[in-house]
């Protein structure tokens, strides 16, 4: 049997109280930081009903804490406004009624600026408490509730970066949120490699001490044939052959359900619904463009493609010969990838980089940030697995059916919060994430 010694996150858990405290109070700053750029109006919009507003998830990461820890282990909580327990929670059904998630939008008060108070006022209580449990010496009691706080914060900072996008791309002004990373001329990638992993039974699923969500267990033993995997991610200039392949409108590339939601999409009128490109191209006289939260600019051919759904990852593997990776087989090849140096939310970029032509050859690339990784895998429970206790119990089991997992982080995710086993899902058809694909192959 093999186990794969995949690579640990750099940003560990925070051990010491004052280290809690920091990584509470980095990540609720992150997510404030994040807003700077947005003008009072951008905050309220809900673009689809998938989409939240970025008032929403403001005020919902901070429900969150209220809710989980403030509510059952702060002395005598007083809750700012009791009514923000059925406005901000999402789909916690042991905590009660919600909501309705396609009218958020619709929540015109509470205020921005009475957000922003909720949410300091809740931080205040939290650091309090904290110092509270820890001169008792009853931290240990929450500390697992406060980290699954921060990382489901987390979680929503994508959301927002992602749900923003959707938003201002609906506005023909096609507006500029953050500054764009200076413009790169093409010059190519590497080639593509495909590196081999031999036939074996495999350890997958995490085990360790650190934070990881309930979906990650058990760790167990799966049997994988061989098989082959590409160096890098697929890239727009490989996409755009596909397409001018006529790609979209060969029904054999595609699933059923792939090809029928093409013909379904082929009579939206909205240019971004169209399912015959990646989210948020657009074609012009002097070729393909795309929105990005730094504005439109054109297809840059060398950056990996992003936005695209797993019924087009499947039909471009399809049309190239090969397939998707199981997530079994990402998660044995990630053991060979590196978490530090890849493109995250970090540095406020929000779009995939090109890989450099001067990357070692025979290794992996880009296996963590850029884009999440579609593979063929259905979101399912791995043998054993048991979701948490009470409320938190419905954070990701309840949503295992009809979903394919993604792997590997996105230029949204922030660094310390991605790992190896990190399972993320999304219907076949969702295309707003910051989502791409490398191939795999069964070895010869």
């Amino acid at each position: 049997m093999t186990t794969a010694q995949r690579p640990a996150n750099p940003a560990a858990d925070p051990r010491t109280t004052a280290e809690l405290i920091e990584r509470y109070r980095e990540t609720r700053s992150f997510t404030e930081r994040m807003c700077d750029p947005m003008e009072i109006e951008d905050y309220v919009i809900q673009s689809m009903p998938d989409v939240s507003p970025t008032k929403w998830h403001l005020a919902h990461t901070t429900w969150f804490f209220e809710t989980f820890i403030l509510s059952n282990n702060y002395p005598h909580y007083q809750p700012l406004n009791r009514q923000y327990n059925y406005l901000f929670n999402s789909y916690y059904n042991a905590i009660g009624e919600q909501f309705c998630r396609p009218r958020r939008g619709q929540i015109s008060r509470p205020t921005v600026k009475e957000v922003y108070e909720y949410r300091h006022y809740v931080d205040e209580k939290m650091v309090d408490l904290i110092q509270r449990l820890d001169s008792d010496g009853a931290l240990d009691s929450i500390r697992h509730t406060i980290i699954l706080g921060i990382n489901h914060e987390q979680q929503h900072q994508e959301l927002m970066a992602t749900d923003i996008k959707h938003v201002l791309s609906m506005n023909p002004l096609r507006p500029t949120l953050y500054a764009r990373p200076a413009d790169t001329q093409p010059t190519g990638v590497p080639a593509l490699e495909w590196l081999r992993y031999e036939a074996g039974l495999y350890e997958t699923g995490y085990n360790g001490p650190e934070f990881h969500f309930d979906n990650e267990g058990k760790r167990h033993k799966e049997y994988v044939e061989s098989f082959e995997i590409a160096s890098r991610l697929v890239t727009n200039g490989e996409f755009m052959k596909f397409i001018d392949d006529g790609g979209y409108s060969r029904p054999d590339l595609w699933l059923s359900l792939g090809w029928a939601t093409v013909q379904q999409h082929s009579l939206k009128e909205h240019e971004w619904e169209k399912f015959d490109k990646p989210l948020y191209w657009f074609r012009t006289d002097d070729g393909w463009m795309q929105y990005t939260l730094a504005g439109p600019r054109p297809v840059h051919p060398d950056e990996p493609v992003v936005h695209v759904s797993y019924y087009e990852a499947d039909a471009f593997s399809r049309w190239s010969g090969v397939r998707l990776p199981s997530e079994a087989e990402w998660e044995i090849a990630s053991a060979d990838a590196e978490i530090t140096g890849g493109n995250f939310s970090d540095n406020m970029s929000f779009q995939p980089r090109p890989l450099p032509l001067t990357a070692q050859p025979g290794r992996l690339h880009q296996m963590f940030g850029d884009v999440w990784e579609w593979t063929n895998s259905a979101y399912n429970a791995y043998p054993g697995f048991k979701p948490w206790e009470g409320a938190a119990g419905e954070y990701n089991g309840k949503f295992m059916a009809n979903q394919i997992v993604l792997r590997g982080g996105s230029c949204a995710t922030p660094q310390n919060h991605i790992r190896s086993s990190y399972r993320n899902f999304f219907p076949a058809d969702a295309k707003w994430q910051f989502m791409g694909f490398r191939m795999a192959r069964d070895a010869s």
